[in-house]
């Protein structure tokens, strides 16, 4: 590559639940590491993302209680395969502006987690438990959400008063998502505003309405045990586009949002203003590129929406340019080291931090049919322990993570 780069800024997209396609995990499967991510991202949720992933069909993927950590695991993994997203950075939304980060619904946590405000394990978990308490509310009531593409807004929302329904998402590009009963729905499809076209989407309930209370009341009597950091990344909300400056604060909107709108249209023009050059999607992609594309028609922008591994490169090569520099050979950002059986884990006695080189021992699992030793694959540092001395784990289990070294 060369060392010529042309500075701008990035916006990074993290996708929300109706992007998910069944197999979306499969061709990622390929890049190292990503069998054992998922596994260890599926025991914080609580779910077979693994499984749910590559051989789940179109009814699996719908439920709500496993598909949207699905979702954020998935863009989560992508995003570290790009190096350096996951996570806080030196500089502050103030002065680093090379890079925003918005995300769509629940792709709000994923946003989160990149922008440094949550961990990359609070945000699956919090996901998980967002899932299901969404998946308890809609199990209440019958109800449902359609995308209404074109059509006059005075009309549109005529029609929506008049079926009881409620506008969800307001996406930008022409395109608004209605919520509500199910009959409703029906109605509004048999006798849309004028050149509107009405699509039933494949979800479990009205998400952003007032239908979904009791999942936000349920959010509220558990994010008081979290511990956000301030974001170091300028990171773009929902409610309205702007800028979210706290911890506390994107805390509050992610349990907001639940019964409130999404305006990414809002997070769009924010984008604009701020002389977005290049836009990447997260997978599992396609929804968000297409809606920024409609609505930045005419600008010189790049859209790419990362379909699979193949576009890791073009990828790496936008973050490098908004940087302004060039980016050294990719690493991961670090490696989980996993249980090769069913098992008690005795870790070793070593400290984080250490430098470790392939090969030194980790710990023994001992099994009902004996022992298993388990060392570390690569050159690395240990970056944390995940287990204690005597914990049961299962094969696939993660035990430490090590971040891989990097030669000068």
């Amino acid at each position: 590559m060369s060392s010529e780069t042309v500075e701008g800024v990035l916006a990074v997209l993290a996708p929300g639940q109706g992007a998910q396609k069944p197999g979306m995990l499969t061709p990622w499967l390929e890049l190292p590491g990503a069998e054992s991510f998922f596994r260890w991202a599926g025991a914080i949720a609580d779910a077979d993302l693994l499984t749910l992933g590559t051989t789940g069909d179109a009814e699996a993927i719908k439920d709500t209680a496993v598909t949207q950590p699905l979702v954020v695991a998935m863009s989560l993994f992508v995003a570290r395969e790009l190096g350096g997203l996951p996570g806080p950075v030196a500089h502050s939304p103030q002065t680093g502006r090379d890079v925003v980060i918005t995300g769509h619904s629940v792709g709000e946590l994923t946003a989160a987690a990149l922008a440094g405000a949550l961990s990359v394990e609070a945000a699956i978990a919090l996901t998980a438990v967002r899932g299901r308490a969404m998946a308890r509310a809609c199990a209440l009531t019958p109800t449902g959400m359609s995308a209404v593409l074109g059509g006059d807004p005075d009309e549109l929302a005529a029609a929506l008063e008049q079926h009881g329904l409620a506008a969800a998402n307001l996406n930008g590009g022409g395109q608004t998502v209605v919520a509500g009963p199910l009959e409703g729905l029906a109605a509004l499809k048999a006798a849309p505003p004028a050149g509107a076209r009405v699509l039933p989407l494949s979800v479990a309930g009205a998400f952003h309405t007032s239908y979904m209370a009791p999942a936000r009341e349920e959010l509220e009597g558990l994010v008081g045990g979290l511990r956000p950091a301030d974001p170091s990344r300028l990171l773009l909300s929902n409610a309205d586009g702007a800028a979210v400056p706290s911890g506390a604060e994107v805390l509050s909107r992610l349990v907001s949002q639940v019964t409130s709108p999404v305006h990414f249209d809002a997070c769009l023009t924010t984008l604009r203003e701020l002389g977005v050059t290049a836009a990447i999607e997260l997978p599992p992609a396609g929804a968000l590129a297409g809606l920024a594309k409609r609505e930045w028609k005419g600008a010189d922008v790049e859209v790419l929406a990362l379909s699979g591994p193949g576009d890791l490169d073009r990828a790496r090569a936008l973050i490098d340019a908004a940087r302004g520099r060039p980016e050294p050979e990719h690493q991961p950002d670090w490696r989980v080291v996993v249980s090769p059986v069913r098992g008690t884990v005795s870790p070793a006695d070593v400290a984080e931090g250490t430098r470790l080189p392939a090969g030194t021992p980790l710990g023994r699992i001992r099994s009902r049919r004996g022992e298993a030793d388990v060392s570390a694959g690569y050159d690395g540092v240990l970056a944390e322990w995940l287990v204690q001395d005597g914990d049961l784990v299962d094969a696939g289990d993660p035990l430490a993570r090590l971040y891989p070294e990097v030669s000068a």
